[in-house]
């Protein structure tokens, strides 16, 4: 039904007010015109004789309502249309509503999600009519706990709830919602300027560790937290930094040999899993490679840690799409962070999207991924030669598992993604 444009800065912004709906119901309004006419023109056109005028007069009358039940049956075929329609478009947009009639749901819960209609309809560029919140739709599963992190004070401080946060997030609610609260601050004591923050220990002042079981990072050093983490806070004994430049097994590779097979062309890397609290981005930072780290603080301040190192922690779950465009990475590093269960359908999605980041010609590292048997390897390789990869180095080692007769396998690999037309 038209448009109207906005000159916005140097460019037009268009808005067609024509959606769905209102095209159903332009059809449904012609067919009420057309036939009101029709009755119409029946009753006037037709030329009575006097005897006749009571039996006119009782059939207009007749006329009349039935005029009137037709115009309220397209009035109420109108209404299931557009409410149809509506989910139709809705259902298309792909977003659904939690439901906020739950008893003791948070204002601010209702507030942040309510839905904001554009003031001039259908966006022509976007499809929308609407904005929405974005929150995950696993959120729906957990609404006790969605309603615990959302009350709150507005304008007040934050609760300390960022392990139930986590929590959420480790149940799919992701992305959680924004909340209108001061988040708790901490004095960050002692943070060394860039590169020397690097390799420095950082102070257990400056990281938040409620909801941990350690309260210090001598404490997380006395402990194996994963297998890519063992005493990976502390600095300052030189086997951290030398981690990814001396070999320690035939599965290590390093780091200078893994960006020569890039050929000069490694600028921006990501790193799953994280569980080196950091130091595979610190010695790309030091090779002049800025390394994004996708982590969660899983028994451990690895978000605070990384930070306080003059790096970029990326508090984000494996379950969640990593939040940038296509073709973007020169190089994906991943370690057994990478395994996110058994089920091979799940591990697809996310290999699929790591392929959708790393740039052609850009370079997966599959550092030590802990493969539970032989099959499991079989099952790892099938699926990495659909992708097409060519293998720059492929390296297989079986080691006993510590205290049985079992045998574990681990998987090291450059693979080098194809150009694809």
């Amino acid at each position: 039904m038209g448009s109207v444009s906005l000159k916005i800065g140097d460019g037009t912004a268009r808005f067609r007010r024509a959606t769905l709906c209102s095209s159903a119901v332009n059809i449904l309004m012609l067919f009420s015109v057309l036939t009101t006419n029709l009755f119409a023109l029946y009753a006037f056109t037709s030329s009575p004789s006097p005897k006749d005028e009571q039996h006119l007069l009782q059939h207009t009358q007749k006329n009349i309502s039935l005029i009137s039940e037709q115009v309220s049956l397209i009035l109420r075929e109108i209404d299931s249309s557009q409410k149809k329609l509506a989910q139709m478009e809705k259902d298309l947009l792909g977003y659904q509503t939690i439901d906020l009639s739950r008893p003791n749901t948070p204002n601010e819960l209702k507030t942040f999600l309510q839905h904001h209609t554009l003031p001039l309809g259908k966006d022509s560029r976007t499809g929308i009519t609407e904005m929405v919140a974005s929150v995950g739709h696993s959120c729906e599963k957990s609404a006790d706990l969605l309603s615990q992190y959302m009350n709150y004070k507005v304008s007040g401080p934050c609760p300390d709830d960022w392990s139930l946060a986590q929590r959420l997030i480790l149940r799919g609610c992701e992305p959680l919602p924004r909340r209108r609260c001061f988040a708790k601050t901490l004095p960050k004591v002692g943070l060394a300027t860039f590169p020397l923050s690097l390799w420095k220990n950082v102070s257990a002042k400056s990281v938040t560790w409620s909801g941990l079981g350690c309260k210090n990072f001598e404490c997380l050093s006395s402990k194996k937290l994963s297998k890519e983490c063992v005493a990976c806070f502390d600095l300052s004994n030189g086997a951290e930094k030398q981690r990814f430049v001396k070999a320690r097994s035939k599965n290590d590779f390093v780091v200078d040999d893994v960006l020569a097979l890039g050929g000069g062309g490694m600028r921006v890397g990501f790193d799953i899993g994280g569980g080196s609290a950091g130091t595979f981005a610190a010695t790309m930072a030091e090779r002049n490679v800025t390394v994004i780290t996708n982590t969660l603080n899983i028994d451990a301040p690895y978000s605070e840690f990384i930070a306080a190192r003059g790096l970029f922690p990326l508090f984000l779950s494996l379950d969640h799409r990593f939040p940038f465009y296509d073709n973007v990475f020169d190089l994906v590093h991943a370690a057994s962070g990478l395994d996110v269960g058994v089920k091979p359908d799940k591990f697809e999605f996310l290999m699929f999207d790591i392929d959708r980041i790393l740039r052609p010609g850009g370079l997966f590292w599959l550092d030590n991924f802990h493969c539970a048997n032989e099959e499991r390897k079989k099952d790892l390789t099938r699926l990495i030669e659909r992708f097409g990869y060519k293998k720059l180095k492929w390296v297989v080692a079986v080691d006993a598992a510590s205290g049985s007769s079992k045998f574990e396998v681990y998987l090291s690999a450059v693979l080098q993604k194809p150009v694809r037309v």
